[in-house]
């Protein structure tokens, strides 16, 4: 087992599990993440703490700059920027940890460097409305799976829910009365969101038929243990079997939940929304993940596009 060394006259030692238990806590409890994210954390992490431990004890004063950016750029020489980007964000939240706490003596989350953000450099995948249409209509609705797949892509198609989002619904976020739909998003925040006539249908005709006493989630497994999907890869590969069935000419691999999320912004892009409006729809924290969908409009784009400077022949 793993030690944490601490600064002197406090405790010396540190369970390597106690630091994993604490960080666990600082994630979900103070900074809102999940337990999802805290995985993906700690591997990073630990791939580090290699870096700095000796033996199975982990010295804090071997913690310094240039060890962070080491272990940073051989992460650039060996993935790719959003990979590099996730070890970074997990290194910077771990050493801001370690500070918070006590453990170290300065906050050294700040010499992690900086990785470029260039998520902007690609266009968001999407489907047209004609093409999420053939999606969710290549569903069976006569078998129990089929009725089952039918509701969670309408929830993702028309809400724009997350798959995280999905297999987090419960009976008790539904209000049939009011036609309110509870969503806890990221950091587990709360929202209300109108449902859709043919959502609620849908949800109503599933639950009717496949209705499962043992839990209170909505959608379950059609196999044992039926009480719930454990996380939203689950949703994902619905998508990915739907994607099939249509028969639609887009690569399987890396699309999931999020095309259907993509294509709702950009159908209502097309149609006359705001990038405000379908912020609020998708419920997006920052105008500027909002600003994404900006690039699918081309033809938007081209209507301002300024022409090519073109030096005037003497």
């Amino acid at each position: 087992m793993g030690r944490l060394c601490t600064r002197p006259g406090a405790r010396r030692r540190f369970a390597l599990s106690t630091a994993k238990r604490e960080f666990e806590h600082y994630l979900i409890r103070e900074r809102g993440l999940s337990r999802r994210t805290h995985a993906r954390y700690w591997w990073i992490v630990e791939r580090f703490l290699s870096d700095v431990s000796a033996g199975d004890v982990l010295v804090v004063k071997a913690i310094r700059a240039e060890t962070i950016i080491r272990f940073i750029l051989r992460g650039v020489r060996r993935s790719a920027g959003r990979t590099i980007q996730l070890e970074a964000s997990a290194l910077r939240a771990f050493l801001r940890f370690l500070f918070l706490r006590g453990w170290i003596p300065i906050d050294l989350a700040r010499s992690v460097p900086t990785v470029p953000n260039r998520s902007g450099a690609t266009l968001p995948r999407y489907l047209p409305a004609e093409q999420v249409e053939q999606l969710v209509r290549s569903c069976n609705r006569h078998t129990a799976i089929g009725r089952r797949d039918y509701a969670i892509l309408l929830l993702l198609a028309r809400l724009g829910l997350r798959g995280r989002e999905v297999i987090k619904l419960t009976l008790d976020d539904i209000d049939w009365r009011a036609g309110d739909l509870v969503v806890r998003g990221k950091g587990d925040i709360v929202h209300r969101l109108p449902l859709p006539h043919d959502v609620g249908r849908a949800l109503a005709t599933y639950l009717r038929r496949e209705r499962q006493k043992e839990t209170r989630f909505i959608f379950v497994p059609v196999r044992n243990p039926r009480s719930g999907f454990k996380d939203g890869q689950a949703i994902n590969e619905i998508v990915h079997q739907a994607l099939k069935r249509a028969r639609l000419e887009m690569p399987t691999k890396g699309v999931g939940a999020h095309v259907l999320r993509h294509s709702l912004a950009t159908t209502m892009l097309r149609r006359g929304a705001s990038l405000n409006e379908i912020g609020q729809i998708l419920r997006h924290r920052s105008v500027n993940t909002t600003a994404i969908y900006a690039k699918v409009d081309i033809e938007g784009l081209r209507s301002i596009a300024r022409p090519w400077p073109i030096e005037e022949q003497l």
